[in-house]
């Protein structure tokens, strides 16, 4: 696993002094929220940190909206605002300045550099040392990934914060491009209000791309499973005449996909691991009730693609009907593959899209598609019906 690395960062602010570090982190502002020895001494000599009254970046933040400036990694960025929060992380909107003559050269990644210098800066609160584990893991998981449907993780920094009680904890940054025409999940919600429907060419081109980047987490040896494949996980970016960019985000949950159980306590454990990073709706049936004797592979992701490509269709998840019900279950619902079709567009979906979600929503995982099957099908679809 890669080290975190050694990351400054500081801040222009307008006449205040030097305030609060901590290990491998700097910042020039904001005294009076408590100071500690520097990470870095000015000749260069490193001494180690005591600590810091709030987190640096907290104070960055707060300062940012009256003008200041943030450096990670020699790279400057201004805080332009926050675009969202979930959970333990918050994600803020942020723009690179005109690097310093003295600067080291940033680093770019080759398929996403922002055109006009803004990205997604995602801050996460870590309180435990397995919240610390499951951050290292996604940004040790995100690093494998290199495919154009993939978002990358351009750069990163996790540091250790000691709060006003005394008590140390960490905090995480992590740099992604950004997008702003948010996702699948924020689309629907629009057009489900507007009873508007995506055409059958947008549906499977978005399609298209998100099996092209899951297929790249598959061919791994061994393959990765994203485990949480939903559309409040897959990005949409809009470009004048041409058709939507679909960018599958977020691995905090994806692992080796391949896993056996072969016992009781085996099973239960992998359930309990799946109710807590893989979202219900979408979530497979042999995670629900997982066998005291079996082999779970990649096609726990097929199912997911499968609830998806549904809600691409008619911007509802296929099985969250069931919660609506009188005595309905999420749960049975999906273990029985009891799926109700709403309706639709007019003209309606050609019956070979219905027939194609049926199929990755088999209940028995060996009876689903392999992802090199799923993107040789969505090919002969998108021959006859974009033709």
């Amino acid at each position: 696993m890669k080290q975190d690395p050694e990351v400054t960062v500081r801040a222009d602010l307008r006449s205040q002094t030097t305030g609060p570090t901590a290990s491998g982190f700097r910042t020039q502002g904001d005294a009076r929220r408590g100071s500690s020895p520097a990470a870095r001494s000015r000749g260069g000599g490193r001494t180690r940190s005591m600590g810091c009254s709030i987190s640096g970046l907290n104070a960055l933040y707060d300062a940012a909206t009256g003008g200041g400036d943030v450096w990670i990694n020699e790279r400057r960025f201004r805080v332009l605002r926050q675009i969202g929060e979930g959970g333990f992380a918050f994600v803020y909107l942020v723009r690179e300045q005109q690097p310093a003559s003295d600067a080291a050269p940033a680093r770019r990644h080759s398929a996403h550099v922002s055109e006009d210098g803004t990205y997604a800066m995602k801050k996460v609160l870590i309180q435990s040392k397995e919240q610390l584990d499951l951050v290292r893991e996604e940004i040790r998981v995100s690093s494998l990934f290199n495919h154009p449907n993939l978002l990358p993780l351009l750069d990163h920094a996790i540091i250790a914060v000691k709060s006003t009680q005394g008590d140390w904890s960490h905090e995480a940054y992590l740099l992604f491009p950004v997008h702003l025409d948010g996702t699948l999940f924020d689309n629907a919600n629009v057009m489900l209000s507007r009873k508007e429907f995506y055409s059958t060419a947008d549906v499977l081109q978005i399609f298209r791309q998100m099996c092209e980047g899951l297929k790249h987490m598959h061919s791994f040896d061994p393959p990765y499973a994203h485990n949480d494949v939903k559309p409040g996980n897959v990005l949409i970016t809009r470009r004048k005449g041409q058709a939507p960019v679909a960018t599958l985000m977020d691995f905090g949950s994806a692992r080796p996909a391949r896993k056996q159980t072969r016992s009781r306590s085996e099973a239960l454990q992998l359930q309990e691991w799946a109710a807590e990073h893989c979202s219900a709706p979408y979530r497979a049936p042999e995670l629900w009730d997982c066998p005291s004797h079996a082999d779970i592979d990649e096609r726990t992701d097929i199912w997911s693609l499968g609830c998806t490509l549904y809600a691409i269709m008619f911007n509802v998840s296929p099985f969250e009907y069931a919660l609506g019900e009188s005595g309905g279950s999420l749960q049975l619902a999906i273990v029985n593959g009891q799926l109700k079709w709403p309706a639709g567009p007019n003209p309606p979906y050609p019956d070979e899209l219905r027939q194609f979600v049926i199929w990755m929503l088999q209940p028995q995982s060996e009876m689903r598609p392999h992802i090199g099957d799923v993107v040789l099908h969505v090919d002969k679809l998108i021959a006859k019906y974009l033709s």
